[in-house]
Formats: C-alpha cells, structure tokens, sequence
C-alpha cells in the first residue's frame, strides 16, 4: 500500500467516486498509472479542531486503512479517507465497517457509473 503525496492526486481523486458514511468520508478513483498497488491518502480539514484533534483523526484513518484495504481494496485504484466528526467518537470497529461499506458501494458505483442516478 503506497502513500498519496502530491496534491494533484488528492485533487483527482475528489474528482472520483465519493461515499460519505458517519466517521469518513471515502472518495477514489483510478490511479493515472495502472498498477499492481493501492495508493491511499488521508485528510482532516481545520474545521475538524486542532492540529492534535487532526492528526488522532488521521491515526484512526490509518488504522483503518491498514485493516480494510488490503482485504477489500483494488489493485490500481487511489483511495482518500477524509475525516469527519465521527472519526474520533466512534469505536474502531465501526469505523471499519464504515471503509469496508463505502469501498463496496464505491467500487459497485465505479463499475456502473449510472448507477442511482435519477432520469
């Protein structure tokens, strides 16, 4: 599992599939360069608190990164994990059924794009 880096790939990846759930907030998209690793990033605005608030934040994200995506994440595709509120009220394992639920529902969304779109 790499890391993203560059603020363009946050960019890109804003512009992709995004799945809010109570504790994160998942956007992705496919990376620029199809690979055989999964890219992900993590962020917490200002809005979130302090930089001590954003950065527990982000441990959590982590964490729960480490746990779901090498299970549930696709090779070639870039992931970011934005923090909300939830992120540091709730207990780990809803959080990680939260990733696990917005990955499923993103990569369903991906695969038909339209998908839950109103006609």
């Amino acid at each position: 599992m790499d890391h993203l880096k560059k603020r363009a790939d946050f960019l890109r990846a804003a512009r992709g599939v995004r799945r809010v759930t109570p504790s994160l907030t998942l956007e992705t998209c496919p990376a620029p360069e199809a690979g055989e690793t999964v890219r992900v990033g993590f962020t917490a605005t200002k809005k979130l608190g302090n930089a001590v608030t954003r950065n527990r934040a982000k441990r959590r994200l982590r964490a729960a990164a480490a746990a779901v995506l090498p299970l549930s994440g696709l090779a070639g595709n870039d992931y970011v994990l934005v923090a909300r509120p939830g992120t540091l009220t709730r207990d780990f394992a809803s959080i990680t059924e939260d990733l696990a639920a917005a990955i499923k529902a993103a990569h369903l969304k991906q695969a038909n794009p339209k998908a839950g779109e109103r006609s």
